[in-house]
């Protein structure tokens, strides 16, 4: 193993701003702490809480890097305290609290996956963050289960490809909704039951009538705001409404009487902040239950596009535009 340098290349900037802010700096090479390895990082994904962040708008939980980057997959080169030497030399994605986009990345080894030969490294860095999303938010707050219909909104996002993956393999009816006639199109190439353009339809009519009235088990929503009393309108008796963002507003106006009379759930997490603890227990179930269809090439990430350390800002340009459909990747080869 090379021997593991001093400073490394990262995208760290000193002030919020435009997608300009994410210059190549210097920084020093983080140490592991206890019950962490260092990851020679290969790629890194990019998640629209980075752009926050970049904007200033999500700061970093109390004891993480201020370099963004929520995922990673590399090499481990070396191990902190608690962490058994066997690990150095293995391959693996990893869900971080922060410092992804850089040489060299610290993660807590509980919240590390093995890299099967199915996945390349860019696919490996674009699973951790939207899976542990999903599974917790689709799976276990949803409580959704085979034969369920449920409601996806943002279809071709990196969380919207994901949730239609792991809803065909655990037979879900996944309806989506995008934007454009091209992105409903996606969706439903990448195996969406139905997808609605909310362009152009109103997606709680659609969902009315694909579900012949009796609405879906479950909505995912990542819109929050106005969008939050429609969802509702599209649950099924005791369905199950959850929230895990805000971009059109953090405040709706919610019927409580119908929340009352048809037993509805309102739900929702943030991921970021959690403890390692929730994060180690939901790395081992994935590791149960879904990392095998991985390890058999049944579950990969939908690639929108790569770019090298030092096109971060462009990176964060396309995610911005919305254009894009699954997932935007760092490649950034350590130095060697």
């Amino acid at each position: 193993m090379d021997a593991i340098p001093t400073t490394m290349r990262a995208i760290d900037p000193e002030a919020p701003g435009g997608p300009e802010v994410l210059m190549v700096v210097e920084r020093p090479t983080p140490a592991p702490r206890e019950g962490e390895v260092l990851i020679r990082v290969e790629a890194a994904g990019i998640n629209r809480p980075d752009v926050l962040q970049r904007r200033g708008l999500y700061p970093p939980p109390p004891g993480a890097p201020s370099i963004p980057g929520l995922e990673v997959a590399g090499t481990i080169v070396a191990a902190g305290e608690g962490v058994g030497r066997e690990q150095v030399g293995q391959r693996v994605c990893a869900l971080l609290a922060g410092g992804g986009y850089a040489e060299y990345a610290a993660a807590p080894l509980g919240q590390c996956l093995s890299v099967p030969d199915a996945l390349s490294m860019v696919e490996a860095a674009a699973m951790p963050e939207t899976l542990f999303t999903v599974w917790t938010n689709l799976f276990e707050r949803a409580y959704a289960t085979e034969g369920d219909a449920v409601l996806v909104h943002g279809g071709t996002s990196g969380i919207g490809t994901m949730a239609i993956a792991l809803g065909r393999l655990f037979g879900l009816e996944v309806i989506v909704t995008a934007g454009s006639a091209e992105k409903c199109a996606a969706a439903l190439a990448l195996g969406a039951a139905h997808a609605i353009n909310y362009s152009a339809e109103d997606f709680v009519a659609r969902v009315e009538e694909i579900t012949a009235g009796k609405g879906v088990a479950a909505v995912l929503d990542m819109v929050g705001g106005d969008y939050v009393p429609r969802n509702l309108k599209c649950l099924a008796e005791d369905g199950r409404h959850v929230s895990i963002a805000v971009q059109r507003g953090a405040e709706a106006t919610v019927p409580l009487f119908d929340i009352m009379r048809r037993r509805l759930t309102l739900t929702g997490s943030t991921l970021r902040g959690r403890d390692l603890g929730f994060k180690a227990l939901v790395a081992d179930e994935l590791a149960r239950t879904v990392w095998p269809h991985v390890e058999a090439g049944k579950l990969k990430p939908v690639i929108d596009r790569t770019y090298r350390l030092d096109q971060a800002a462009d990176a964060h340009r396309r995610m911005e535009a919305g254009e894009h459909v699954g997932k935007i990747v760092l490649e950034v080869g350590a130095a060697r």
